[in-house]
């Protein structure tokens, strides 16, 4: 009998890819999702058409901060762990509302592990993220003190990790946390920065650039990502692990270069003064995972790019009239 996995914000970037490679192992998928407009819905929507023809797969539009609606689908399903990607995201944002990231990534980690509780469901991996890391050496290792976050957004998450650490402990529920840096690759968020880049590029749309371009990031490729978060459904008690590129980080200026060549246009820039919220460098020690889930990944970032830059092509007609 094959595994069934609830996946949270399955419209999203990492969880529509996370429960795609899981449906294509077999495995049975219930997704849940809002649907918010934080960014252009019809890519949301592009998303589960990926996914619809599966027949292993069962959509439901709603809210992990509803708890009622979390309580009816998981006295429908039986389920072998929970996969908790939905959040709210973007640290700049969480600065102009930090209570609807409050809300959902800590509330609704909240209505998650009571229901599992409630049905003994003892897995539940959470996705957390590298922007706790802000001012800590590097390379960021999962043992740093991360108790000073510097956005509501890594506050909210900080109270995700600690409210899964007190289920794990008073009632028993394996923990894997995975923290995510700078994830990119087809279908991605038009809020970040490799969508907008190459749509812009492309279309000769001035490149809103904070900062000199200096500050570097740990890019990891999507598939990459999805293929570690489902690793670490293994049982491990409570574990932190870092999922990310685990190379030399790359300076944005760079990365827009490499985007430049491969659509054959040069960028034209609007710079504006850095952000205050912003890290300037984020660089994952890997190490944990590749003991702990025998993970690595094995896109690197320049075949990222070339396979998000022909993704666009590929999908241009439609790509082209998505917001960000």
């Amino acid at each position: 009998m094959s595994e069934t996995y609830f996946v949270t914000g399955v419209a999203g970037f990492i969880g529509c890819r996370t429960a795609g490679q899981l449906l294509e192992s077999g495995a049975k998928v219930v997704g849940i999702d809002n649907l918010n407009d934080y960014y252009d819905v019809r890519l949301k929507r592009k998303r589960l058409e990926s996914l619809a023809g599966h027949e292993a797969f069962t959509f439901v539009e709603g809210d992990i901060e509803n708890l009622e609606l979390l309580k009816g689908v998981f006295q429908q399903h039986r389920f072998d762990a929970v996969f908790n990607l939905a959040a709210r995201a973007g640290v700049r944002y969480s600065m102009e509302n930090p209570y609807v990231y409050l809300s959902t990534n800590t509330l609704g980690t909240l209505n998650l592990l009571e229901c599992m509780k409630d049905n003994e469901v003892k897995k539940f991996l959470l996705a957390s993220t590298s922007s706790l890391y802000a001012g800590l050496p590097m390379p960021f290792t999962e043992d740093l003190p991360v108790n000073t976050p510097i956005s509501p957004y890594a506050a909210s998450k900080k109270g995700a990790e600690v409210m899964a650490y007190t289920y794990h402990k008073l009632y028993g529920i394996d923990v894997s946390v995975v923290r995510y840096f700078t994830v990119f690759g087809p279908f991605g968020r038009p809020d970040m920065s490799i969508f907008r880049f190459i749509k812009w590029i492309d279309e000769g749309t001035p490149i809103t650039l904070f900062g000199d371009g200096s500050q570097s990031r740990d890019w990891t490729y999507i598939d990459d990502i999805a293929a570690g978060t489902i690793k670490a459904r293994k049982e491990v008690g409570y574990e932190i692990m870092n999922l990310g590129g685990g190379r030399n980080p790359i300076k944005l200026s760079t990365i827009i270069e490499q985007l430049e060549d491969l659509l054959g246009k040069k960028a034209v820039i609007d710079h504006k003064p850095f952000h205050k919220a912003d890290m300037m460098e984020t660089w994952a020690d890997i190490s944990k995972a590749e003991k702990l889930l025998d993970w690595k990944p094995q896109i690197s970032p320049e075949e990222g790019l070339a396979r998000s830059v022909q993704w666009y092509r590929d999908n241009q007609a439609w790509v082209t009239e998505i917001n960000v």
